[in-house]
């Protein structure tokens, strides 16, 4: 199973709907070409402009309260395999 089927399964196990808007930011979120929520926000943005901060804002704390994603100085991706994924820093 992959990461993102593995997060949606979570997610619907904790009784949280799986919404578009929720699946585009967990694929922004696993592209990992960011350094930062904002970054994110700006990503998702990009691709659903009807999404806003407060949303994107609210789903990181929520994969952080799941232990999906980690921040000590900036975020970081959990594999799923107990290793963290440093997104990608290049511009």
């Amino acid at each position: 199973m992959e990461q993102k089927d593995k997060i949606l399964l979570e997610l619907r196990k904790s009784g949280r709907r799986i919404t578009r808007q929720r699946e585009v930011m967990l694929d922004v979120i696993l592209d990992g070409k960011w350094t930062s929520c904002k970054e994110i926000y700006y990503e998702v943005s990009k691709r659903d402009p009807g999404i806003g901060k407060a949303t994107v804002y609210r789903m990181v704390a929520l994969l952080e309260d799941m232990g999906v994603l980690n921040r000590c100085r900036q975020y970081s991706l959990e594999n799923g395999d107990g290793f963290l994924i440093t997104p990608f820093l290049g511009k």
